[in-house]
């Protein structure tokens, strides 16, 4: 039987056209199944995908710009959970004069709530308990809730009209990480490493932390995932503890120079394979071989703290000294763009305050409020903030209603896909400025409303990058991170 299934399986094999070419091609046939890959309707940015240069990460598809880049590189603070836009950006006077009062049939329209306060008998109003205040020469309204980074308003575009198409965490996250509610799609990180390209080639272009001891949300590894893009795009996850990066280190026993010769000799093994099966695929593992191989020598080099002066810690505060913290991970962000990293992207979770909210969304502020205007602020001392952009923001907004019991001193939201607000700073944002706005009860836009793929078009287009064009052949079609929608926001960048 076994015998009789092999047989099928390779008979199967010799008859796949890259069986067929794979035998035949030399470097030569190898240019030309290129070439009919292309007139069978890939685009330059698939054909560019096969060059082994790109593979290994040396640049990207783009063969440059398709416009002059306002920023070089991004860093995202993504705050899972859904922090309320209510007690941090969105001030409603109104609201907290009516809170207690029934939310009006008139303001929710219709539109559904989450399975978690369908069945409320009562959807209560509920004002927000901190007090809002104007800073900055901007005059931007800030909650009491934020003091380091009221401080910094005026670099900060303050966008109050975002809404997103989740109402629950993991589509809602996954639309904002990647454009799509469909698990597997490649990552906004993923799509700039193969767009752009790395700088320096011995870090990855797109690298990963997460708030250590944080509770909440799940966070899963396809969230900065590649997708259906060459796996060396994926972005790579740095640790708080033990190794920053898994399997660093070589075994006890085997040195560098034993690593060196095991991983030539493993390339070798790979052409001799990719010379007679054309997959591109083997190119690509080579390349994450060899660049873990760097890797050795460049990530610890960029987690040692010995070399930032008191100063930094000054600004950043004395949590940044320790491995895993929001703190820590901010100034690792700087350090690692500092060297040519492409994309950060940084997570802290619990903020999906559904009770407790008073208390819950004081201790998050607490922990990410001075590191996030450290950042800003460290980013732009060093003349970096021009043409780095740093985006903040959860994957959805919070209900102007209470879920569950609204209290003198305590009350919950729910989740709330129809308006929310982040801010941008730097590469190219117009800083000093909000833009959209939300009904009395910041239940509704009223202004200048700001789908997800409007967002990720801006924030290519900062990046020198026409989301329209920046493409990838897949099953049959041609995918973008802004799907087939999405338009730049003009009023966003900075004249």
């Amino acid at each position: 039987m076994n015998d009789h299934l092999a047989t099928f399986e390779e008979s199967l094999r010799q008859q796949t056209r890259r069986y067929f070419f794979g035998r035949a091609a030399s470097s030569a046939g190898l240019a030309a199944l290129a070439n009919l890959w292309i007139a069978e309707g890939l685009s330059g940015n698939d054909a560019a995908a096969l060059d082994p240069r790109r593979i290994a990460g040396q640049g990207g598809v783009l063969e440059g710009y398709h416009h002059p880049p306002r920023a070089k590189r991004m860093i995202s603070l993504f705050m899972s959970g859904g922090p309320s836009q209510i007690e941090l950006w969105d001030d409603k006077p109104v609201l907290r004069e009516r809170s207690g009062e029934e939310l009006p049939a008139s303001v929710r329209g219709g539109q559904r709530l989450t399975g978690m306060s369908v069945n409320q008998a009562s959807l209560p109003l509920a004002g927000s308990k901190f007090q809002f205040a104007q800073h900055g020469a901007c005059g931007t309204w800030v909650s009491e809730l934020l003091p380091y980074t009221a401080k910094i308003v005026d670099d900060l575009c303050v966008v109050r009209s975002v809404y997103t198409e989740a109402i629950n965490h993991d589509p809602a996250i996954t639309f904002l990480l990647t454009g799509s509610q469909i698990a597997g799609r490649p990552s906004l990180g993923s799509w700039l490493s193969y767009g752009l390209g790395t700088v320096n080639s011995d870090l990855p272009a797109f690298c990963v932390m997460i708030t250590k001891e944080a509770s909440g949300q799940p966070l899963y590894a396809r969230l900065w995932g590649s997708g259906f893009l060459p796996s060396n795009h994926q972005g790579v996850q740095l640790r708080s503890a033990g190794d920053p990066v898994l399997y660093l280190n070589n075994p006890a026993g085997i040195s560098r120079e034993n690593r060196r010769q095991m991983l030539d000799s493993l390339a070798q093994l790979h052409a001799l394979h990719a010379s007679s099966s054309l997959d591109p695929t083997i190119d690509q593992r080579v390349a994450q071989y060899e660049l873990a191989f760097r890797m050795q020598a460049s990530i610890p080099s960029v987690a040692d703290l010995k070399d930032e002066p008191q100063s930094t810690f000054d600004l950043y505060g004395e949590e940044a000294k320790n491995p895993g913290t929001f703190a820590a991970n901010c100034l690792m962000a700087r350090r690692l763009i500092e060297r040519g990293v492409r994309s950060v992207q940084l997570f802290h979770q619990d903020w999906d305050h559904h009770g407790g909210l008073p208390g819950g969304i004081r201790a998050q502020c607490a922990k990410t409020d001075r590191a996030s205007a450290a950042l800003v602020a460290d980013l732009k001392q060093r003349g970096m903030l021009d043409d780095t952009l740093v985006v903040w923001g959860g994957e959805f907004g919070r209900t102007s209603y209470s879920q569950g019991a609204l209290t003198a001193t305590d009350y919950g939201r729910d989740h709330h896909p129809r308006c929310f607000s982040m801010w941008m700073a730097g590469g190219g944002v117009r800083g000093g400025t909000v833009y959209g706005a939300t009904d009395d009860f910041s239940y509704n836009i009223a202004e200048h409303p700001v789908h997800i793929h409007d967002l990720h078009a801006t924030i290519l287009h900062l990046l020198g990058i026409d989301h329209e064009q920046l493409t990838f052949r897949h099953q049959g079609r041609r995918f973008r991170l802004t799907d087939i929608a999405g338009k730049v926001i003009p009023e966003l960048i900075a004249g």
